[in-house]
């Protein structure tokens, strides 16, 4: 778990703009959601900043992910335009993760280019998938959009699109945090444990307090959004039960802030001195607002080493 919302939040890092998902792609998501995060993928191009985040912790999987696309005939420099991995809960399998890829693909020439290799497909429902490297398989929902993931977890996405179990249409919670949010540059949402789980991390020694105990069982869901556009621009919206406990948690992640402050390097204090923490109604609102260098230095900084691992 702590690793999905690590490489959330690095995927979240990179990019500068973004666009709602497509009907196709918003009807794999199954019902039991526990994170979906979309990027554009062409602002990796046109951001030093989200350039040097990319070349310092890149994680491993999105490098095999590009190198199976490349595989079959699809260049993320020239042909992705949108990119969206979505984590969900399975009763047998626990987590799985798949990506859709949004882009002018070259439809007709990839599956070419897979007959002259003899890579035959395998019908799944109306789907046909096909092998890509590293295990993974693909299969085009339309000429646009591509799903891709492991076998077990691609299936999972197609049954939640063909009527086989829930999508998220069925999940209000989750769906409503994605309207909120699915028009910005860049988005995520996390559910409940993925939040409570982020929260306490994000806490550190202050999440020990036992008003955050009691706050805890309080957290529904999480919604954030980031870009790069005239600096770096953070937002995270915590949904919680009440206004009473967005207060409470608002006043315990002050007082994070502050116990961090206290063994933080000059670095460190001025990123965290960039932040602002409020609550309106029942939802924890956090900002963090800096400029290019302040936070390219931020990267090599212990804070971000910790975060980050």
């Amino acid at each position: 778990m702590k690793n999905v919302v690590v490489i959330a939040l690095l995927f979240v890092s990179v990019a500068a703009m973004a666009m709602p998902l497509g009907t196709n792609s918003r009807s794999i998501i199954p019902a039991d959601v526990q994170q979906v995060i979309s990027v554009d993928y062409r602002a990796l191009k046109n951001s030093d900043t989200a350039q040097a985040l990319k070349n310092q912790v890149l994680p491993e999987g999105l490098k095999q992910f590009e190198s199976a696309l490349k595989g079959i005939g699809i260049d993320s420099e020239k042909d992705l335009e949108q990119l969206t991995f979505t984590s969900f809960r399975t009763p047998k399998n626990g987590v799985q993760i798949v990506g859709v890829a949004q882009g002018p693909f070259p439809t007709k020439a990839v599956l070419k280019k897979m007959a002259a290799q003899k890579i035959k497909g395998t019908k799944y429902h109306t789907s046909v998938l096909y092998p890509m490297d590293n295990g993974m398989l693909m299969t085009f929902l339309d000429d646009s959009t591509l799903l891709f993931g492991l076998k077990g977890a691609i299936q999972s996405a197609l049954d939640a699109r063909d009527g086989y179990t829930s999508n998220l249409d069925s999940n209000s919670t989750m769906a409503d945090m994605m309207s909120a949010v699915d028009s910005a540059p860049v988005w995520s949402i996390l559910d409940q444990q993925g939040t409570q789980n982020m929260m306490c991390s994000a806490l550190g020694d202050a999440s020990k307090i036992a008003d955050y105990e009691t706050v805890k069982k309080r957290l529904l869901a999480s919604r954030y959004t980031m870009n790069f556009q005239n600096g770096v621009n953070f937002d995270l919206n915590v949904l919680t039960s009440d206004s009473m406990t967005a207060a409470t948690l608002s006043s315990l992640v002050k007082a994070g802030m502050l116990y961090k402050k206290m063994n933080a390097s000059p670095t460190e204090k001025m990123a965290l001195e960039s932040v602002t923490v409020d609550s309106d109604s029942s939802n924890l609102q956090l900002h963090f607002k800096t400029d290019d260098q302040r936070f390219q230095s931020l990267l090599h900084s212990d804070l971000f080493a910790a975060v980050s691992r």
